[in-house]
């Protein structure tokens, strides 16, 4: 107790609490300038699938076997409605000619569809005449700024060639020509700039919204810029040490991961700033001393921010588990910025409060009644009137009325709950990204055109052990295949054929990665009917739908392990916390309840009013780790305040003024989270879209219902069985609850 009375008098002491504001300044400005920012290290196609995946092992063969088939294609898809002329496919022959001749950075071939007789080119244009794909291949291990490179150099030669620049006419140009690229290339290229436009918009976007709920909620100018200097300066702190970490090579950082970061830190960290701000302003009210007052802020709100930031920072790290790169590159990142944002609340909001003062509430400054009579009398103006304390409606109705209050939220809640088992999920990329997006929009002719299976063949590599094997028959005769290519022997080992073929479908649907495990059995058939008594180790699929099916099998297979792990370790926090299994497994559950809810909420908000008919496969995985976690973090301030008022009043009482207590305090941060979260939904990412909606809903969900309500009734109902096996250690309560006599009865 000691050591923490001393942290708190240096922090609001009239020298250390400048010396504090210091330290952090000048870890900005050193750090800033000696490592780089987060923004410049971070990557674009970190390898999303671990070495052991089928179709990674089956990538690294095609490397070694088939150097060539590695690179990556960029699909230029050229097309005129009333059809390409001779001129049109001329200019592109002479397009891929210079491109031949003088390659464009990170180009490593073309086709030489330039030394094709203009009959023989017409072969390849769609059966309407109207389309023509040329491919250009580029270097696989390039990045997608490397690309971009590239592919906006050849856009230029093109433009050049033909006079005007096709890739600027309308798709849907009733006589133009236009063109697009597409492919691999084209939608990396377009998906990083989808993700890099949106990020100063997130930023601004962002800043703006926890700006102007804060001046609603607290009507004064200072207050509300001071957590989003606070974050801001912990920002400037983050970045860089994230930065030299990805620098260093100890972490990787993807820049979708960076636009989810930046919204945790203003939501949580703003969260934070405020459970410690409403602690200062009520001690304002009853005394005079400012330094006292931040003092006991500090030592009433320090042990549920600390509890809440240590919350989700192991949350976060819970994530190292997953096997998919998205959700395991997460972890430190977040982790890290969680606790430097949790430390900057416990020390650099309260230097920042220190050197402000009272005047941080201006122009509501929070006062004494002794010093409102005192500047009344300055004034010549009498005394003002002891204000009535508040009305608290909410708390009064939860101890009236706590078994209607628990059936008709659980109605509520559960209600919603159902809708989670509708809903349909999809691992298809492309369906994330707006159908504008000018790789979408060359997609969707090829699939128009030709068959959609083009776009991404499936290459099927099988070990032959130099005998006849009847592969291709039957791959030409599966169903869903449109075309096969001739076999390709192996560069070291020719005993190994491969195979590309096109499915008659889009290569990235659902359906389309479905078909990979037939596919495999199907050839480990014709395998074993020839003879072959170890033909699971002969078969190889590689591609992007293999890819797409192996991150649907590591998703499930993340779920089932790190559901599980998030749950025991907050079970554990907050029987550590609350000393009660009981109040920690109830807790649990209402969060559970909670979660499921915003998936059936969110899934009736995005399919009925945004006509989205499935939601990206990693969103139930996003959502449950923050809103776990950020939801329980709303449980733990309500909790806390009910534990230590029923220490001194009866549970009755405690948990009608922790009510009306933490009530405030946490409905501003539950929206000020929550619509930091919402901001989410100006991304042209349907991830994006989908993530912010689901758990800002679950978020309102928190807020709203399950901490004022739900939590506050079942501890009611409980009675000192809430604290079980810890005793309850208070006044004595005459107003025994209905399970609490049951228990009791039992027991006896």
């Amino acid at each position: 107790m000691k050591d923490r009375i001393r942290i708190d008098k240096w922090l609001v002491g009239p020298i250390t609490r400048w010396v504090t504001l210091l330290i952090w300044l000048v870890a900005a400005v050193l750090l800033n300038t000696l490592a780089p920012p987060i923004s410049k290290e971070v990557v674009n196609n970190a390898p999303p699938l671990p070495d052991t995946k089928p179709s990674v092992q089956a990538r690294e063969l095609v490397t070694r076997e088939y150097p060539n088939a590695e690179n990556a294609s960029a699909l230029f898809v050229w097309h005129r409605q009333g059809g390409l002329t001779d001129t049109d496919l001329q200019r592109i022959q002479q397009f891929t000619e210079r491109l031949s001749t003088r390659p464009v950075p990170y180009q490593t071939s073309v086709p030489p569809l330039h030394q094709m007789p203009l009959q023989a080119l017409k072969t390849k244009l769609s059966e309407d005449r109207s389309t023509i794909v040329s491919p250009v291949f580029f270097s696989k291990s390039a990045q997608s700024n490397e690309w971009k490179e590239g592919v906006d150099q050849a856009k230029k030669e093109a433009a050049d060639i033909f006079g005007s620049d096709p890739f600027a006419v309308a798709i849907d140009s009733p006589a133009d020509l236009n063109a697009r690229v597409t492919g691999q290339v084209g939608i990396q290229i377009d998906a990083t700039g989808v993700f890099g436009q949106a990020d100063k918009t997130l930023l601004l976007a962002t800043v703006l919204l926890v700006l102007v709920l804060l001046l609603v909620i607290y009507r004064s100018p200072i207050l509300a810029i001071t957590p989003l200097v606070a974050v801001g300066i912990a920002y400037f702190v983050i970045s860089p040490i994230l930065g030299w970490m990805v620098h260093s090579g100890l972490i990787t950082v993807e820049k979708q991961g960076t636009n989810i970061m930046t919204v945790l830190l203003f939501g949580a960290g703003t969260d934070y700033c405020l459970f410690l701000i409403y602690r200062f302003r009520q001690l304002l009210k009853i005394e005079p001393d400012k330094g006292k007052a931040l003092r006991g802020a500090i030592t009433g709100s320090s042990g549920a921010i600390a509890m809440s930031s240590l919350t989700v920072i192991l949350a976060l790290l819970t994530m190292i588990a997953a096997e998919y790169g998205s959700f395991r590159l997460l972890a430190a990142p977040f982790g890290i910025s969680i606790f430097i944002m949790g430390l900057a609340s416990l020390t650099l909001v309260p230097a920042l409060l220190a050197i402000m003062g009272r005047a941080s509430f201006w122009p509501f400054i929070p006062r004494t009644p002794g010093m409102l009579a005192e500047r009344a009398k300055r004034k010549g103006h009498p005394a003002p009137a002891v204000g009535k304390p508040s009305r608290n409606m909410v708390g009064s109705l939860v101890v009236r009325r706590p078994w209607l209050i628990m059936v008709v939220t659980c109605i509520l809640l559960g209600g919603f709950a159902l809708f989670s088992t509708q809903v349909k999920f999809t691992f298809d990329k492309l369906a994330m990204f707006p159908k504008t997006m000018a790789s979408i929009e060359g997609f969707t002719v090829i699939g128009e055109q030709f068959s959609p299976g083009q776009l991404a063949p499936v290459k099927v590599i099988v070990d032959t052990g130099g005998k006849d094997r009847d592969v291709a028959q039957t791959l030409a005769s599966l169903p869903y295949v449109s075309q096969v290519s001739a076999p390709q022997a192996g560069k070291t080992n020719p005993k190994l054929l491969a195979y590309d073929i096109s499915l008659n479908m889009n290569p990235y649907s659902m359906e389309a990665m479905n078909l990979i495990p037939e596919l495999r059995q199907t050839i480990e058939g014709v395998l074993r009917q020839s003879g072959d008594t170890d033909a699971a180790t002969h078969v190889w699929i590689s591609g992007e739908t293999a890819e797409q099916y192996d991150t649907k099998e590591t998703n499930i297979r993340d779920m089932s392990i790190i559901l599980p792990l998030i749950i025991i370790m907050i079970a554990t926090l907050l029987v550590v916390y609350l000393r009660s299994l009981i109040a920690a497994a109830y807790l649990i559950v209402t969060v559970l309840l909670s979660y499921l809810s915003a998936l059936g909420l969110g899934w009736i908000v995005l399919h009925y009013f945004m006509g989205m008919d499935m939601i990206q496969g990693t969103i139930p995985l996003y959502s449950f780790v923050f809103l776990i976690a950020l939801g329980e973090d709303y449980n733990i301030f309500v909790i806390s305040s009910i534990w230590q008022k029923s220490k001194r009043m009866p549970l009755k009482q405690a948990i009608k003024e922790g009510v009306g207590e933490t009530g405030s305090v946490i409905t501003s941060a539950g929206l000020i989270l929550a619509g930091t979260f919402a901001v989410l939904v100006t991304m042209p990412v349907q991830l994006m879209v989908q993530m912010g909606v689901i758990t800002a809903l679950g978020i309102l969900l928190d807020t709203f219902v399950v901490r004022p309500f739900l939590v506050p009734a079942l501890t009611l109902l409980l009675g000192k069985w809430a604290f079980w096996p810890g005793r309850r250690n208070s006044v004595t309560d005459p107003n025994s609850t209905a399970i609490e006599k049951q228990f009791a009865g039992s027991s006896a």
